[in-house]
């Protein structure tokens, strides 16, 4: 990292800058990417807040730093609160019927009604 008294070394600035816009590109994880190149996953960390804008640094100061790579986005579906509940018919065989909320009164009377008639397995 920085040297006493005389500044930051050039070379070693410039590979860690060289990694680091490596992994951006990557897409892999923090620890993936450091295991792959056999990097130490401590100085990449140091390296990356060093080379960060000003501006980051201070937004991250206050920030959990635990992310390992660039956002990603996943599929999001939206599902009621809780599920209505099913009406439950047993049928005299012991067969069990179950109906969701909306159903077909004239369908579910006609189902029940074949039921009834047929032998159980």
């Amino acid at each position: 990292m920085a040297r006493q008294g005389r500044g930051r070394d050039r070379c070693k600035e410039r590979f860690w800058r060289d990694v680091v816009r490596r992994w951006r590109r990557s897409g892999r994880t923090i620890r993936a990417f450091c295991a792959e190149h056999h990097l130490s996953e401590p100085s990449f960390y140091a390296w990356r807040r060093i080379l960060a804008p000003p501006q980051a640094r201070s937004a991250a100061a206050g920030s959990d730093e635990r992310h390992d790579g660039p956002p990603t986005f996943v599929p999001v579906r939206v599902t009621p609160a809780s599920t209505p509940p099913v009406l439950e018919v047993v049928v005299g065989s012991g067969r069990v019927v179950r109906v969701p909320p909306g159903f077909d009164v004239p369908t579910l009377r006609n189902l029940l009604a074949l039921l009834e008639e047929a032998p159980s397995c």
